[in-house]
C-alpha cells in the first residue's frame, strides 16, 4: 500500500477506534460487562469491514480506475448491508449486549465515513502523472506541431 493509502487508513481508523473505546466505556457503565464487550466487538467489525473496503477500493482504483466510481458506490452498498446482517444475526445474542453492539456498529461506521472523508479531502493526491524527465521548448514544440 502506497504512503498516502496508509495515511488515509490510519486517519480513518484511529477516530474509530476512539469512539469504540468511548463507547466500550459507556455502555461497560451503562448494561455491565456485556455492554463493553458488545461495543468492542462492533468497533473490530467496523474498522475490519471498512479497512478491508478501502484496501479493495485503492487497488481498484489502481487497477481499473475507470471502474473507480462504480466500485465505490457497490462496496459502501455491499459493507452497509453487511452491517445490517451483522446486527440482525446478533440480534439475541447472549454473547453481549445487542443494543451496545448496534449503537456502537453505526457510530463507528459514521465515524470512519466522516474521518475517511476528511482524510480523503485534506491529502493532495495527483490527478495526473507528472513527467520524470523535464523537456525543453524545442522538443514541447516539435511535438505539438507547433513551429518556432
Amino acid at each position: 500500500m502506497p504512503s498516502n493509502d496508509v495515511r488515509i487508513l490510519a486517519q480513518a481508523a484511529v477516530p474509530t477506534a476512539a469512539v469504540g473505546a468511548i463507547a466500550a466505556v459507556v455502555s461497560g457503565v451503562v448494561a455491565g460487562g456485556k455492554g463493553a464487550i458488545g461495543a468492542v466487538v462492533a468497533t473490530l467489525i467496523v474498522i475490519l469491514f471498512m479497512g478491508l473496503g478501502l484496501y479493495v477500493l485503492q487497488r481498484t482504483a489502481k487497477s481499473l480506475p475507470h471502474l473507480f466510481q462504480a466500485m465505490g458506490l457497490m462496496l459502501y452498498a455491499a459493507q452497509i448491508l453487511l452491517l445490517f446482517v451483522f446486527v440482525a444475526a446478533f440480534k439475541h445474542t447472549t454473547l453481549f449486549n445487542p443494543r451496545a453492539f448496534a449503537l456502537t456498529l453505526v457510530a463507528g461506521t459514521l465515524t470512519w465515513i466522516a474521518a475517511q472523508t476528511r482524510a480523503h479531502m485534506k491529502s493532495k493526491i495527483l490527478y495526473v502523472e507528472p513527467d520524470s524527465t523535464p523537456s525543453s521548448n524545442n522538443e514541447k514544440s516539435h511535438k505539438s506541431g507547433h513551429s518556432s
